[in-house]
């Protein structure tokens, strides 16, 4: 117990962990709204669950102590550092902190950071000026900061994961979205038809990134078909009737002459154009609508 009591119940640790991520969320959130202080409240509660559980008291190494050490007999679970559970069950010999998934996280929180931030300057200087966001984040994704927010949450569970925000995070997903359809109302009133059209043309949380994919792999072909149309082509040997054409009519000495320009515009660009429609009808246009997946669960 002497391990356990050094190692956790180090409350102001939580406290001051506590504040600091949710100080510097709002620095980067500025929330102004009811909306924006529930989705920041959420938020906000996620951390405190996730510092209580790191430095105060262990609830998920205690309710999974009996699983952990019959199969992974060798490692001290009330160790603080046991606490980062993906390394220590994957077998990760070195210090955690220097581990795959506490590295990726590193990778997801920052992330979700700078996403908060720059969205909320678009979105600052649009409000400011009674237009619609369009720009910067929201050229990508409608709800970029819900989106830093899960990713932040995510790149946590990747860091420490516990049974009590394994169990917040769906729900604080399923929140998110119910307030970008409450936002979205609220858009489409203002809006009209300008939100309407922007909503067509930029996917709700998911990057379009089918579409860029898209987009290089059909103009790929005709680039190819351009370079190739540079290239001579032979004159046929054989006539209509299959017999061999003298020497004289393929060109005299010459063993291959260049076609007639009429008939290389005719011939060349057929190629590339039938390649790039059965590219654009090969993908269903589904995949081209991902960003929108969560809206289409019914979270309406």
């Amino acid at each position: 117990m002497t391990e356990v009591s050094s190692s956790y119940g180090l409350w102001s640790l939580v406290v001051i962990n506590s504040a600091v991520f949710i100080m510097f969320a709002f620095s980067f959130f500025k929330p102004r709204t009811a909306t924006d202080w529930r989705s920041f409240g959420a938020f906000s509660a996620f951390l405190v669950a996730l510092f209580t559980e790191m430095y105060g008291f262990p609830l998920t190494i205690y309710l999974l102590s009996g699983w952990l050490q019959s199969n992974f007999p060798g490692i001290d679970w009330f160790a603080h550092d046991s606490g980062h559970l993906p390394e220590m069950i994957f077998g990760w010999q070195g210090n955690p902190h220097f581990g795959p998934f506490h590295i990726l996280s590193f990778a997801f929180i920052f992330a979700g950071f700078a996403l908060i931030s720059s969205a909320w300057r678009v979105l600052y200087q649009a409000q400011k000026s009674g237009m619609l966001a369009q720009t910067g984040a929201y050229a990508k994704v409608r709800h970029p900061q819900y989106v830093g927010f899960i990713a932040i949450m995510f790149g946590f569970l990747l860091q420490w994961p516990t049974i009590l925000t394994l169990a917040m995070f769906p729900v604080l997903v399923w929140m998110y979205v119910r307030l970008a359809r409450q936002e979205e109302r609220e858009a489409i009133a203002q809006f009209s038809d300008a939100y309407n059209d922007y909503a067509r043309r930029v996917p709700a949380f998911v990057p379009r990134l089918v579409a860029l994919l898209l987009s290089l792999g059909s103009t790929f072909p005709l680039r190819r078909a351009r370079a190739l149309s540079h290239y001579p082509l032979r004159t046929p040997h054989r006539d209509t009737r299959g017999k061999r054409r003298p020497r004289e009519a393929r060109g005299g000495a010459a063993k291959e002459t260049l076609l007639p320009s009429p008939l290389q515009e005719r011939v060349q660009p057929s190629r590339p154009a039938a390649r790039e429609v059965s590219l654009q009808e090969a993908l269903p246009r589904a995949l081209l609508q991902v960003g929108e997946l969560p809206f289409a669960l019914g979270l309406d």
